[in-house]
């Protein structure tokens, strides 16, 4: 359901926001305060050895794998594989951890 797991070792840099819902909009004939929520995707879910950057936004149904690293402005929905590096809002591989550019 709802709710967020933060693993061992994780670095969270300020001003990030964690959304673990999602809102219910789109009935015309029901007032957008009143709609609700809709069923989780399965909160948000953080490995250990993560690094979050300053002002990312999880989104519902984010899970970051072990090691990762997500760039400072980011927007993460969905799964972010292991020890890769993101960022960006769609979110993108900019490279991996470990791997000389």
């Amino acid at each position: 359901g709802n709710g967020i797991r933060i693993g061992a070792d994780v670095a969270i840099a300020a001003n990030c926001t964690f959304a673990p819902v999602n809102h219910a909009y789109m009935a015309r004939d029901v007032r957008i305060n009143q709609q609700g929520f809709l069923p989780s995707k399965g909160g948000i879910v953080i490995e250990d050895d993560v690094w979050i950057g300053a002002n990312c936004v999880l989104l519902d149904g984010a899970v970051l794998r072990r090691g990762c690293v997500i760039a400072a402005g980011s927007v993460v929905r969905g799964e972010v594989p292991a020890y890769t590096i993101q960022g960006g809002n769609p979110l993108r591989k900019l490279g991996e951890r470990g791997v000389q550019v």
